[in-house]
């Protein structure tokens, strides 16, 4: 293993040994290539770079107490990806294939899996790309698959802490029916501004609300949002937001756990109501949220300074199942390193 500060690790990026790729080509794909080489090369009129035909996938992996590494729920992510692939029309890659490049990845780069103690994880990079060259709005023929990996610390400095967040009606993340159920990079590309903004501000992150009638909760930045009052556990549901897999796996655990789970529209004035609020996936798990404040209104939503019970009891036990502590009755991670 590296010899390096794990406990002191930020989320960013950091050079490892290999990553792994696959190329489509003549309309299948190719055998999977390790790779050491951090660059890629392609023609400048790849439709990746002229008309946003790129997709990708965020996932983890965890060196438990037991010294076993475990990845959680790749299937999901690559079931995921594949209805990105279906709504950009770029090829779906084989949730078989997939699986088997996540473990090579990880197990090529094991040298760079934090330590348990550290609470840092070894972040995976799935990306997708158009490479075939085209200057028509047309996808592309040939594509570049590769995941790389790279070794992270909290998401939110600190750790599992509450953050202040902040309403912006003069931004949208994505339109009603747009891409913003898929997880392509040009959301996030429209998330830039506000975000600056929300930092310079001194808030962790911005706060949307529906893009055609700005009464309903969308999403927290890059995250999707839950609230929890009465034992009930409220998520939005919409067709701009994206289908978390934390927030997937959140739902399962409350109801695990004797809550209520709703996934509904959430209206702008429910924030009043909620005892605890939260951001979630898969960078910072849980990110409670001690308010929000809207920009336009001046009204303060508050859900108290510390993390809530549920939401700590939620953060404890997916954390647990991640890292092998708890027991994984769902089957939700698969050990790539005995």
């Amino acid at each position: 293993m590296k010899e390096l500060d794990w406990a002191n690790l930020s989320f960013g990026y950091m050079p490892t040994d290999y990553n792994v790729r696959c190329y489509y080509r003549n309309g299948s794909w190719g055998e999977v290539e390790v790779c050491s080489d951090e660059y890629l090369k392609m023609h400048m009129a790849a439709t990746c770079l002229h008309y946003g035909q790129e997709a990708f996938e965020g996932l983890k992996a965890y060196r438990g107490a037991d010294g076993k590494v475990r990845v959680f729920r790749m299937k999901d992510n690559a079931e995921r990806l594949q209805r990105t692939c279906r709504g950009i029309l770029m090829p779906e890659f084989p949730v078989e294939k997939f699986e088997e490049m996540v473990k090579k990845v990880v197990r090529l780069n094991q040298e760079y899996i934090p330590t348990y103690e550290s609470g840092a994880t070894l972040y995976i990079r799935p990306l997708l790309i158009g490479t075939g060259p085209q200057v028509g709005v047309r996808p592309a023929t040939e594509y570049a698959f590769i995941i790389f990996v790279t070794p992270v610390g909290p998401y939110f400095k600190g750790g599992f802490h509450s953050n202040p967040y902040i309403i912006m009606r003069e931004f949208d993340r994505s339109a009603p029916l747009g891409t913003g159920t898929y997880k392509v990079g040009g959301n996030y590309a429209a998330s830039l501004k506000a975000n600056s903004i929300a930092h310079e501000r001194g808030y962790a992150s911005e706060f949307y609300l529906d893009a055609k009638e700005k009464k309903y909760i969308d999403e927290c930045g890059a995250a999707n949002f839950f609230g929890i009052r009465n034992n009930t556990y409220i998520t939005p549901k919409s067709t701009s937001i994206l289908p978390s897999i934390t927030n997937k796996s959140l739902m399962q655990l409350a109801e695990d756990l004797g809550m209520t789970v709703e996934q509904r529209p959430v209206g702008e004035e429910e924030l009043a109501t909620f005892e605890e609020a939260g951001a979630c996936g898969t960078a910072a798990v849980i990110s409670p949220i001690s308010y929000i404040d809207d920009s336009e209104t001046g009204k303060r939503y508050s859900f108290g300074d510390t993390p809530g019970p549920w939401s700590t009891k939620l953060y404890n036990k997916l954390r647990g199942i991640q890292y092998g502590t708890e027991p994984d009755v769902h089957g939700w991670t698969t050990v790539v390193i005995e």
